[in-house]
């Protein structure tokens, strides 16, 4: 396949990308590099631009003749998201239409979407199935939801074949430590634990420990940047044609805050020291997947299926940098 990844020199788009490369694909990666870095992408992958320029899409997927696209470039802090709405219905809605509207004018049959468990809200059951209510919180959701629904209209009236991915905590890096999670401004838990075990940062906070846990602290369904990166080619190379379907991507597991940091101590041998702040607005105490649909359709089974496998090769990554 000849495929366009948007937001591909990003943590889970260059990840990806990399895989389908490996796989045989031809890839051109598309960002504006906002978030993303050229150090994740070859040179003669990437080409630096806007979704707002329409102009330039045309031009790529009608000269590179790309017959799939995989959607990643977003804004997704939710905490931004409240406080500055109008990014994120401009870049999450407004500059995905203008992709989306390309690739029905230039007839690309394929298109996978980078969505989030933040469809969901504040889960009513769990583990959380595909089926569950969509009542997001937030602006960050309420977004990806509207997109997805974007997808199922055009996939309803013009044929189009979609994928939306509803993935939930990405972590990890490479084995070989030669790619990694590199935020600015970190905003995870995992990379923000090691890097208070690398002197990095005096101390982790932990928001709320009265929740309704076992040790009080919120739970979360981490899953690894590699097997994320394997659910979005099994989603490609096995899209059914013409309709839209939604896939969780989680390990169906769930760690506390508290599991996370006495991980990050086991493996990296440091004492990391901990404040103990108030809740934060919105965070729910659970939050776990189901990964049952990905599994039975398309043969997802993840290769770091447990916090401690994902933690190690976060920490190789880091102290390595």
């Amino acid at each position: 396949m000849r495929i366009l990844v948007t937001g591909g020199a990003g943590y889970i788009g260059g990840f990806t990308a990399r895989r389908l490369t490996a796989k045989g694909h031809t890839v051109l990666v598309y960002d504006n590099l906002t978030a993303g870095h050229r150090t994740n992408i070859p040179a003669d992958q990437l080409v630096v631009g806007d979704l707002k320029d329409i102009d330039h899409l045309d031009h790529l997927l009608v000269v590179h003749r790309i017959d799939s696209v995989l959607h990643f470039a977003a804004s997704a802090s939710v905490g931004e998201s409240v406080t500055h709405p109008a990014k994120y219905y401009q870049n999450n809605l407004l500059n995905s239409l203008n992709l989306l509207e390309r690739v029905r004018r230039h007839a690309i049959p394929r298109f996978v979407f980078s969505s989030t468990a933040a469809v969901y809200g504040t889960p009513e059951t769990i583990p959380l199935t595909e089926d569950h209510p969509l009542k997001p919180v937030n602006p960050y959701g309420q977004t990806k939801l509207a997109f997805e629904a974007m997808l199922a209209d055009y996939s309803a009236a013009y044929g189009l074949s979609a994928t939306a991915l509803r993935y939930f905590n990405a972590a990890g890096a490479s084995v070989d430590a030669a790619f990694g999670e590199a935020h600015d401004p970190e905003t995870h838990l995992i990379p923000l634990v090691l890097f208070a075990a690398l002197g990095k940062r005096p101390k982790i906070d932990i928001f709320g420990t009265d929740y309704e846990t076992p040790d009080g602290t919120c739970i979360r369904d981490y899953v690894h940047v590699e097997d994320l990166a394997e659910a979005h080619v099994l989603a490609l190379e096995q899209q059914p044609a013409g309709k839209l379907v939604t896939y969780n991507v989680g390990s169906g597991t769930g760690n506390s805050v508290r599991e996370v940091i006495r991980t990050c101590e086991e493996i990296s041998g440091k004492t990391i020291v901990v404040n103990e702040a108030p809740r934060r607005a919105g965070d729910p105490s659970v939050l776990v997947a189901s990964a049952d649909k990905l599994k039975r359709e398309l043969g997802w089974s993840p290769k770091f299926p447990d916090l401690r496998s994902i933690v190690e090769t976060a920490w190789d990554w880091h102290r390595k940098g």
